[in-house]
């Protein structure tokens, strides 16, 4: 696949099937998630590969922090929340690790980490693979960020989900009217 054609033709997964993904293809997406630009070769990014038991250890926290947040939640919500663990057969947790430096800015670290997920997401799809990125509270709770060994000074910038797509959801319409101004030096 072209890589004009899986940009133009991106879009999140709406349902994954069961059939699991190869090492080798994981381990390939994140090589090419790797390659994002990153000022100061810091590799500000740390990946959370959950496959199998590792789903289940996530569902749990997610589990943990549902009943501390809302502790009268049902059993329904409760299993809803720990489904959340198995959306796709393949689940990357991508963190920041933002160092000190004196020429690296912050802000510059946390785009890498997002250029990092976008290299990820594109890889996954020319090779036949879906995605979906998600956030919400988990990204943000310390007992969930612990349970998946992250320091509490990492913040977890999404979860990507990844699997063989059996549901795409539409792919969005891009206007860039009201979006993009053009600035010229000349009139030519």
């Amino acid at each position: 696949m072209q890589v004009l054609e899986a940009i133009e033709g991106r879009s999140s997964v709406k349902k994954f099937s069961d059939q699991g993904v190869p090492t080798a293809t994981i381990e390939s997406l994140l090589r090419c998630a790797a390659r994002a630009p990153d000022h100061g070769l810091l590799a500000p990014w740390r990946f959370v590969v959950l496959l199998d038991q590792g789903r289940e250890v996530f569902a749990a926290a997610l589990e943990s922090m549902l009943r501390r947040r809302h502790p009268e939640a049902d059993a329904e919500t409760v299993s809803r929340e720990r489904s959340k663990a198995f959306r796709s057969p393949v689940l990357i947790v991508v963190a920041t690790t933002v160092s000190s430096h004196p020429k690296v800015p912050e802000v510059e670290q946390v785009l890498a980490v997002g250029a990092a997920i976008e290299n990820l997401i594109l890889a996954a799809r020319a090779v036949g693979l879906g995605t979906m990125w998600k956030t919400g509270g988990a990204a943000y709770d310390p007992t969930v960020k612990h349970a998946l060994g992250l320091a509490a000074t990492d913040q977890i910038a999404g979860f990507i989900h990844v699997g063989w797509p059996t549901e795409m959801k539409p792919v969005r319409a891009v206007d860039l009217g009201g979006l993009t101004r053009w600035v010229s030096t000349s009139d030519a």
